[in-house]
């Protein structure tokens, strides 16, 4: 309840039209392929993580609970649309899902507010924070569904509601997976470096479209620092790289922009001399896979360490 309300008085407290005011995608944002989005719409929030859970409803609620709420794990795709007055709910739900049933995804559930069980249903499955989704609880439809192909298992789901006039729908893809281990020590990265001039590090975390780091990847930091303490004589240029979604232009300033913020938290958080560390950003130009699949795209988001 506290969280509709605190969204309700959001709403109220943005000026009419604020809402509509957004006529481009959120910088970096794209569609999940093969789903897609209601037409007109645009993308409001955005966000991939490849390791991270979602919370989704299976089922109805049950004499006001859950009856099966399922938490998986692996690839997370959170993407959140808003549509110009004109659409109903409905309409953009029953678009979804029959996009989804092409895909190949069967249906877990769908409903609407009084089936789904009001506020409390709304609360208790993920959504992207306001402004970027906004749900009012006593008005929604959801879609939960899952597909099971080549050994993988994927759950999505569909959230639809309203904000003013707009319809706002969410969209969360689920890849299961267990998490990989990105971990490489000071002992492997000499090793790589002594034997091949580079070595590739997939433990330094970044949010989609950010250079900020984030807190899971000081132990890969701290292992760096090791490596850099142990050779007092050892220089390294620091590489981003990135898969090739989006432009040139602004993969070569992200991947740039990560290495340099990773030089920066080595030279304050572990007083490594900044003449020892060189940046550089390469965009997509040095992939170690296909960007024409995810797997692919996933090993080239990657920083190495190259020994001049």
């Amino acid at each position: 309840m506290r969280r509709f309300l605190l969204l309700t008085l959001l709403a109220l407290a943005l000026p009419l039209g604020g809402a509509v005011a957004q006529s481009r995608d959120v910088a970096g944002s794209r569609d999940y392929p093969g789903i897609g989005r209601f037409g007109g719409s645009v993308i409001t929030g955005y966000q991939v993580k490849d390791f991270d859970a979602t919370r989704l409803q299976a089922a109805p609620f049950k004499d006001g609970k859950a009856a099966d709420e399922r938490k998986p794990e692996g690839r997370i795709t959170r993407i959140a649309y808003r549509t110009a007055a004109g659409p109903s709910i409905v309409e953009v739900s029953r678009n979804f899902e029959t996009q989804l049933e092409k895909a190949g995804y069967e249906t877990l559930t769908k409903c609407d507010t009084d089936v789904c069980g009001g506020i409390p249903f709304s609360e208790a499955v993920d959504s992207l924070p306001a402004p970027q989704m906004w749900v009012d609880g006593f008005n929604y439809h959801y879609y939960a569904g899952r597909k099971a192909e080549g050994g993988r298992e994927t759950y999505v789901t569909v959230l639809v509601s309203k904000n003013n006039d707009d319809v706002t729908a969410q969209l969360i893809v689920a890849q299961v997976g267990a998490i990989a281990d990105k971990m490489v020590d000071a002992a492997a990265m000499a090793k790589g470096l002594g034997e091949k001039g580079h070595i590739a590090l997939y433990g330094i975390y970044f949010d989609t479209d950010k250079a900020v780091l984030k807190p899971e990847s000081k132990p890969t930091l701290e292992e760096i620092a090791k490596l850099l303490r142990g050779q007092p004589q050892l220089n390294v240029v620091i590489v981003g790289h990135t898969d090739s979604q989006g432009t040139y232009e602004y993969n070569m300033d992200l991947s740039r922009r990560r290495a340099e913020a990773i030089a920066a938290e080595l030279a304050k958080s572990f007083q490594i001399n900044k003449a020892r560390l060189r940046t550089a950003g390469v965009g997509f130009l040095a992939p170690v896979g296909s960007n024409a699949n995810e797997d692919g795209r996933a090993l080239n988001r990657r920083v190495e360490l190259v020994a001049p």
